[in-house]
Protein backbone atom coordinates (compact mmCIF):
# COMPACT_ATOMS: atom_id res chain seq x y z
CA UNK A 1 0.00 0.00 0.00
CA UNK A 2 1.12 3.37 -0.63
CA UNK A 3 2.18 5.82 2.09
CA UNK A 4 -0.51 8.09 1.59
CA UNK A 5 -2.66 5.09 1.37
CA UNK A 6 -1.54 4.32 5.09
CA UNK A 7 -2.28 7.68 6.12
CA UNK A 8 -5.92 7.40 4.57
CA UNK A 9 -6.21 4.01 6.37
CA UNK A 10 -5.15 5.44 9.60
CA UNK A 11 -7.50 8.16 10.14
CA UNK A 12 -10.23 6.84 7.80
CA UNK A 13 -10.57 3.60 9.02
CA UNK A 14 -11.16 5.07 12.80
CA UNK A 15 -13.62 7.36 11.47
CA UNK A 16 -15.61 4.55 9.93
CA UNK A 17 -14.83 1.59 12.59
CA UNK A 18 -18.77 1.45 13.00
CA UNK A 19 -20.05 1.09 9.18
CA UNK A 20 -17.19 -1.26 8.93
CA UNK A 21 -18.03 -4.08 11.39
CA UNK A 22 -21.50 -3.75 10.05
CA UNK A 23 -21.66 -4.69 6.54
CA UNK A 24 -24.90 -3.69 4.53
CA UNK A 25 -24.90 -7.02 2.34
CA UNK A 26 -25.41 -10.74 3.01
CA UNK A 27 -21.89 -11.45 5.06
CA UNK A 28 -20.08 -8.74 3.97
CA UNK A 29 -21.07 -8.93 -0.22
CA UNK A 30 -18.89 -7.25 -2.30
CA UNK A 31 -17.70 -4.63 0.10
CA UNK A 32 -15.25 -7.30 1.52
CA UNK A 33 -12.78 -7.46 -1.92
CA UNK A 34 -14.32 -5.32 -4.97
CA UNK A 35 -12.98 -2.09 -4.97
CA UNK A 36 -15.47 0.57 -4.79
CA UNK A 37 -15.33 3.42 -8.17
CA UNK A 38 -13.33 5.75 -5.22
CA UNK A 39 -10.40 3.27 -5.26
CA UNK A 40 -10.50 2.61 -8.98
CA UNK A 41 -10.80 6.37 -9.99
CA UNK A 42 -8.12 6.90 -6.97
CA UNK A 43 -5.18 4.19 -7.29
CA UNK A 44 -3.76 5.56 -3.68
CA UNK A 45 -7.31 4.80 -1.59
CA UNK A 46 -6.65 2.79 0.80
CA UNK A 47 -8.72 -0.42 1.38
CA UNK A 48 -10.98 1.18 4.17
CA UNK A 49 -12.26 4.04 2.26
CA UNK A 50 -15.07 1.70 0.56
CA UNK A 51 -16.95 2.06 3.53
CA UNK A 52 -17.04 5.83 3.47
CA UNK A 53 -20.60 6.58 2.16
CA UNK A 54 -20.71 9.25 -0.31
CA UNK A 55 -21.44 12.42 1.18
CA UNK A 56 -20.43 11.50 4.48
CA UNK A 57 -17.17 12.78 5.52
CA UNK A 58 -14.55 11.73 8.32
CA UNK A 59 -13.63 14.74 11.08
CA UNK A 60 -10.20 14.28 10.77
CA UNK A 61 -9.56 17.15 12.69
CA UNK A 62 -11.64 15.45 15.78
CA UNK A 63 -10.03 11.93 15.10
CA UNK A 64 -6.06 13.70 14.90
CA UNK A 65 -6.78 15.29 18.20
CA UNK A 66 -8.10 12.34 20.04
CA UNK A 67 -5.27 10.42 19.12
CA UNK A 68 -3.20 13.46 19.73
CA UNK A 69 -4.32 12.99 23.37
CA UNK A 70 -3.52 9.28 24.26
CA UNK A 71 0.28 10.04 22.97
CA UNK A 72 2.75 10.79 25.51
CA UNK A 73 4.89 12.72 23.42
CA UNK A 74 3.13 16.13 22.05
CA UNK A 75 3.07 15.47 18.56
CA UNK A 76 2.31 18.87 16.33
CA UNK A 77 0.18 17.22 13.75
CA UNK A 78 -1.42 20.79 12.59
CA UNK A 79 1.82 21.74 10.87
CA UNK A 80 4.33 19.00 10.96
CA UNK A 81 4.49 15.89 8.49
CA UNK A 82 6.56 14.27 10.59
CA UNK A 83 4.35 14.42 13.39
CA UNK A 84 1.70 13.54 12.19
CA UNK A 85 3.30 10.46 10.34
CA UNK A 86 4.07 10.07 14.18
CA UNK A 87 0.62 10.12 15.22
CA UNK A 88 -0.68 7.67 13.01
CA UNK A 89 2.14 5.41 14.29
CA UNK A 90 3.96 5.42 10.58
CA UNK A 91 7.68 5.76 9.31
CA UNK A 92 8.25 9.27 9.33
CA UNK A 93 11.74 9.11 8.20
CA UNK A 94 13.65 11.01 5.76
CA UNK A 95 13.04 8.47 3.21
CA UNK A 96 9.18 7.28 3.80
CA UNK A 97 8.63 11.41 3.10
CA UNK A 98 10.52 11.19 0.01
CA UNK A 99 8.61 8.21 -1.16
CA UNK A 100 5.23 10.03 -0.20
CA UNK A 101 6.35 13.31 -2.13
CA UNK A 102 7.03 10.64 -5.04
CA UNK A 103 3.61 9.78 -4.48
CA UNK A 104 2.45 12.95 -4.21
CA UNK A 105 4.51 14.24 -7.29
CA UNK A 106 6.67 16.68 -5.54
CA UNK A 107 8.55 18.63 -8.23
CA UNK A 108 10.82 20.38 -5.92
CA UNK A 109 13.75 18.84 -5.14
CA UNK A 110 13.92 16.77 -2.03
CA UNK A 111 17.19 17.53 -0.45
CA UNK A 112 15.15 20.60 0.75
CA UNK A 113 13.63 18.57 3.56
CA UNK A 114 11.64 21.55 5.01
CA UNK A 115 10.46 22.83 2.01
CA UNK A 116 9.62 18.84 0.99
CA UNK A 117 7.98 19.09 4.88
CA UNK A 118 5.64 21.53 4.54
CA UNK A 119 4.83 20.79 0.92
CA UNK A 120 3.72 17.08 1.93
CA UNK A 121 1.30 18.21 5.12
CA UNK A 122 -0.41 20.95 2.76
CA UNK A 123 -0.95 17.74 0.28
CA UNK A 124 -1.57 15.25 2.29
CA UNK A 125 -4.31 17.94 4.26
CA UNK A 126 -5.56 19.08 0.92
CA UNK A 127 -6.14 15.44 -0.37
CA UNK A 128 -7.50 13.92 2.86
CA UNK A 129 -10.38 16.04 2.22
CA UNK A 130 -10.97 15.33 -1.42
CA UNK A 131 -11.33 11.75 -0.37
CA UNK A 132 -14.25 12.46 2.22
CA UNK A 133 -12.24 14.28 5.12
CA UNK A 134 -13.58 17.09 6.87
CA UNK A 135 -10.23 19.45 7.38
CA UNK A 136 -10.65 22.68 8.55
CA UNK A 137 -10.02 25.76 6.44
CA UNK A 138 -6.94 27.13 7.99
CA UNK A 139 -5.12 23.00 7.50
CA UNK A 140 -5.66 23.33 3.93
CA UNK A 141 -3.43 26.65 4.07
Amino acid sequence: MSIFGNIMSAIFGRGTTAQASQPSGAQGGPAAGAPSSAQRSAPAAPQTAPSIVPGQSVDVEAILNDLASKKREKLNWRTSIVDLMKLLDLDSSLSARKQLAKELHYAGDTNDSAAMNIWLHKQVMIKLAENGGKVPADLKH
